[in-house]
């Protein structure tokens, strides 16, 4: 390298230039940063180590993403001047205008000789800022890149450029110190405009297949798996079990903790200081390990907005210290739209529970306006209650799909009223609550919101029903069906003599699958959120124990359902600001917020008093609604109660990139137990049948905290003659004989061994 160029190189990188800002460079309008640099690196004393630099971050980086740092998007209506990135692109119609008018002031200036020669070239490099691959056409992955204020031109190309319209260059820009060294010398304009990688330089980028192949949809790995990433909303959650919206228009997310705790989210992350209900000192809850009591259920009335009622789910005991199941309606307190008034509960229902596990928890509102709530058939392993058991009987109301009416009144004075179209209402063997049953242990239930143009799919209800010791089910809940159990368990007979009855008559689920996949169902959501449409339609799940998280997808002709696996991606998919690619192992819940998006809750140590959980939000990194599609204006509410500003936990992947590969490792502290997994992109060492791309460790509770958890606990003395049973939907503890696996079944390896957070140590668990 001769000593002329490497100063011409290191001027047009250096950041501290005295060259017009970012603002008066014509061609970065757009750009999510301020720099008063044009040129495309940062200062460096050594130009070979800054390119150097340069080229591994684009090979890292190298990702269809816009100047706004955000993923391409399908334009809503025609490009009438950038047309070759119509259909997708980096450009709405208003950039595409601005755009043309910015071509056609540039053409004013140069004669008719020029606009044959160059009128090509200059309008190519102009709409580089509408192609799916701008921000690495311009170095913008990363908001710590200096920027460009020319895209990167592969050198042929340039040197025709350069050739024919090299008076044109300070048109293009205004950067003098470009205009001055370069305008004249081919060599060194374009080697400083060069791309390492010349895949991604303009115009290669266009004809490379690999690049261009299946652009703009669902990324998928080799195996087929798909790839999204996460947004960190909100941690430091006791057993996170649901997020829902009041659909009030305020955009408000209620999260509610397993104790007993409903925290408000503002729009803007905040979280308020005072809960919007506070019910600990009634709600059955523990901190075993395994214990799947709690507050367990909630649901905003349709019309909450006007009558500020809502309905909750949880365990409690009575003062004979029988364990009940109580349903209840509550309402908002009239001087604080973010607080509820917990003297205004009203029971509408109770059911004793047989044993402490199975206890379903599910409470929503259908199409229709009535409320389904969805119990578990009342524990231990085998449904062994009665000739049946009691998901088959239809006297009681455990193991079933129920609808009641919340508006109205009995005329027996059951404080609700059984819609008339219900299945069994003259059936006098059968409780008309009952809409549907033969279910295990339905956690998490959600209505389809149906397809945002054609409505298609509105109104289904979808349920994830976890298994005794073989298969999780999907099922799609239609009114009188029957779901099997305990003749069945997915697709297979679980009692064999009552299997073959004739009489069954049982629906099969939309799909199941083994314990090589997993051994404890969450139930999710059909996507139909605005942010991310590729996703629209997939039903996504996750299944707790192993932290698999899953998508169906419906074929239309034969309305059969086929899976995939999704994966969180990789640092290159995921190269986007705010985005994550690890969570907490255990997932909990999934939930939507009010425009439709996707999220679950998930924690690193399932115990219902450890604020080791998380609320994340799913991403899809291929590409996002057209600017401006998805804004919403919230109504706004008034909080009393101090804003908690949300700090995240989770390190970006624009962090972890920007880390400094020389940073000591920690050390090892002896206080620490065992780490706790979560779930990230990169592999894992050990073969395995799923696609979590494995894991990283955060630390579980230190001996101190779990003895505060432990003194935050109410003491629960168990009945005479009760054996404690442990949750099998949330998290492990002392399992009930004969039981196999109820929702939040038991998590291997998890409990350290010195641990001590019930009395005694945990058993083993048993083999049922």
């Amino acid at each position: 390298m001769n000593e002329p160029y490497y100063e011409e190189v290191q001027d047009f990188y250096t950041s501290d230039l005295k060259t017009p800002t970012l603002k008066e460079v014509n061609i970065w309008p757009q750009a999510g940063r301020s720099s008063s640099s044009s040129g495309v690196c940062f200062s460096c004393p050594h130009v070979c180590l800054c390119l150097f630099l340069l080229c591994l971050i684009g090979s890292v980086l190298g990702h269809p993403q816009c100047l706004d740092y955000g993923p391409p998007f399908q334009p809503p209506f025609h490009l009438e001047f950038c047309s070759a990135y119509e259909n997708f692109g980096c450009c709405d119609q208003e950039r595409d205008n601005s755009i043309a008018a910015k071509y056609w002031d540039i053409m004013d200036n140069i004669d008719p000789r020029g606009h044959k020669l160059c009128g090509r070239h200059i309008k190519d490099i102009l709409c580089q800022e509408c192609s799916p691959y701008a921000a690495h056409l311009y170095d913008a992955e990363n908001p710590r890149t200096p920027l460009r204020s020319l895209p990167g031109l592969c050198f042929d190309y340039c040197s025709e450029f350069h050739f024919n319209c090299h008076s044109a260059i300070r048109l293009l820009t205004r950067d003098k110190h470009i205009q001055e060294c370069c305008e004249t010398n081919r060599t060194r304009f374009c080697n400083l405009l060069q791309l390492h990688d010349e895949d991604y330089c303009f115009p290669n980028v266009l004809r490379n297949t690999a690049l261009n192949h299946n652009l703009g949809s669902v990324v998928e790995d080799q195996g087929g798996c798909i790839q999204l990433c996460l947004s960190e909303v909100a941690n430091g959650l006791r057993n996170p079990v649901l997020m829902v919206h009041p659909n009030d228009r305020s955009h408000r997310l209620f999260v509610a903790e397993q104790v007993g705790v409903v925290w408000v989210y503002l729009p803007d992350g905040s979280r308020l200081e005072e809960p919007f209900l506070d019910i600990k000192s009634i709600v059955l809850a523990t901190p075993w390990l395994g214990d799947e009591r709690g507050f367990l259920g909630m649901a905003f009335h349709p019309k909450y907005k006007y009558n500020g009622k809502f309905y909750i789910y949880y365990s409690c005991m009575d003062k004979n210290r029988v364990e009940k199941i109580r349903i209840s309606e509550l309402k908002v307190s009239a001087s604080d739209a973010n607080k509820a008034d917990p003297r205004s509960e009203r029971n509408l229902l109770e059911l004793e529970e047989p044993a402490a596990n199975h206890n379903g928890g599910q409470l929503l509102f259908g199409v229709d306006g009535y409320m389904y709530l969805f119990t578990g058939d009342g524990g231990k392993a085998g449904d062994p209650f009665g000739k049946f058991g009691n998901a088959q009987n239809k006297s009681t109301l455990l193991g079933k799909v129920l609808r009641i009416d919340v508006d109205g009144k009995s005329p027996d004075g059951k404080p609700y009223r059984i819609p008339p179209d219900n299945p069994f209402v003259s059936d006098p063997k059968a409780r008309p609550e009952v809409y549907a049953y033969g279910v295990r242990n339905m956690w998490r239930c959600s209505v389809d919101r149906g397809d945002p143009v054609t409505k298609k799919g509105r109104g289904r209800i979808f349920c994830g029903d976890v298994g005794q010791n073989r298969f999780e089910e999907i099922d799609l809940i239609v009114k009188g069906g029957n779901y099997g159990w305990r003749a069945k368990e997915g697709f297979e007979c679980y009692d064999t003599k009552f299997c073959h009855n004739s009489t069954l008559d049982d629906i099969l689920p939309i799909f199941a699958y083994g314990r090589s996949v997993g051994k404890s169902v969450t139930g999710g959501y059909v996507y139909r959120g605005c942010e991310s449409p590729n996703l629209n339609g997939l039903y996504i799940f996750g299944d707790f124990m192993n932290g698999r998280l899953m998508a169906l997808q419906e074929d239309e002709k034969t309305n059969k359902w086929k899976k995939q696996d999704i994966c969180i991606g990789s640092t290159t998919a995921c190269a986007f600001p705010g985005m994550i690619i690890s969570y907490s192992k255990f997932i909990i819940s999934f939930a939507e917020d009010e425009a439709g998006e996707l999220y679950f809750m998930s924690t690193s140590y399932p115990s219902a008093y450890a604020p080791q959980g998380s609320l994340y939000k799913l991403i899809d990194p291929a590409r996002r609604a057209p600017p401006g599609k998805c804004k919403y204006k919230p109504v706004p509410v008034k909080t009393k109660s101090k804003q908690i500003p949300f700090v995240p936990r989770a390190k970006t992947v624009l962090e972890l990139l920007n880390q400094p590969s020389t940073a000591k490792p920690r050390k090892k502290s002896s206080t620490l137990p065992a780490a706790i997994p979560t779930v990230s992109s990169k592999k894992e060492k050990k073969p395995s049948s799923t696609k979590i791309k494995a894991s990283t460790v955060q630390p579980a509770p230190s001996g101190k905290e779990r003895k505060r958890i432990k003194a935050e606990a109410k003491p629960h003395k168990p009945r005479q003659g009760e054996k404690v049973a442990h949750n099998s939907r949330t998290t492990p503890g002392p399992p009930l004989p004969k039981r196999k696996s109820s929702h939040l079944a038991r998590p291997k390896k998890v409990l350290p061994k010195n641990a001590a957070l019930a009395k005694g140590k945990p058993e083993k668990r048993r083999k049922k």
